[in-house]
């Protein structure tokens, strides 16, 4: 779809080049360049924040925080995580889970041997976790979801998660889709990430998308904090009042 064609008001229905069949090493240098913009970006910001606010709220922990990545990909902001609990002396369990084998075979390339990340290749809505975790995070997952997935997504991290839940993810905006498109172009990113970067920002979100599929989910505005965060981020959180353990 021409730039010129995009209507920001609305999602875009295109697809991204990542999402369909590639080699493991086309995936790799994909999902490299992705991890360098988030790097760029410090994308891990917003949440490493409602970490500390969880914190915050949960001073004495029984019991390792077990925290789920959603959509892990090459497994950098879950990295980020172990680093800020390891900088912190917090007890985790950390778990990657991702669709597509190859991805969790890359992140796995990628992590410290010392690392004690756990990796997963599944659906996550086939996924059936023995107990439920504390927290699940996502970044950069939801806008490769059709609508009702999202929805469906939102209700599994409301019955998986006992403490509270954060979506990281893209607002829409032409400002943001023209900047990330010269620049994954100068940069000279890997083809899949000048194609997808711009198209994954046409198609993510406004609030007001989030406040609909919150909705549908039967969360309430005062459920969920919907937040901007720049550069070019839209986040969605819901906090639970409740401590880890106290629903066992």
């Amino acid at each position: 779809m021409p730039p010129e064609s995009l209507d920001f008001r609305r999602r875009a229905q295109l697809t991204e080049r990542m999402d369909e069949p590639c080699t493991r090493d086309q995936l790799r240098g994909c999902l490299s360049d992705i991890a360098r913009i988030n790097r760029w970006t410090f994308a891990s910001r917003p949440v490493l924040l409602w970490l500390n606010d969880v914190l915050r709220s949960t001073p004495s922990l029984a019991e390792p925080l077990r925290i789920l990545d959603v959509g892990s990909g090459y497994g950098d902001g879950l990295r980020r995580i172990e680093q800020w609990a390891t900088a912190r002396g917090v007890a985790v369990e950390l778990i990657g889970l991702d669709l597509n084998p190859d991805a969790t075979a890359i992140a796995i390339e990628a992590t410290p041997a010392a690392s004690r990340i756990r990796w997963v290749s599944a659906d996550i809505f086939q996924y059936a976790p023995a107990s439920p975790f504390h927290l699940v995070v996502s970044s950069l997952f939801t806008h490769h979801l059709v609508e009702d997935d999202i929805i469906r997504f939102l209700c599994w991290m409301e019955r998986n998660a006992e403490c509270g839940w954060f979506i990281n993810d893209l607002s829409r905006a032409r400002i943001p889709y023209h900047f990330i498109r010269i620049a994954a172009e100068l940069a000279r990113l890997h083809p899949f990430v000048q194609s997808d970067a711009p198209a994954s920002i046409a198609r993510s979100f406004i609030p007001e998308d989030w406040q609909r599929m919150c909705a549908a989910a039967g969360l309430s505005n005062g459920d969920v904090l919907i937040q901007s965060h720049k550069p070019a981020r839209l986040c969605v959180t819901h906090s639970k009042p409740q401590h880890p353990g106290s629903s066992r």
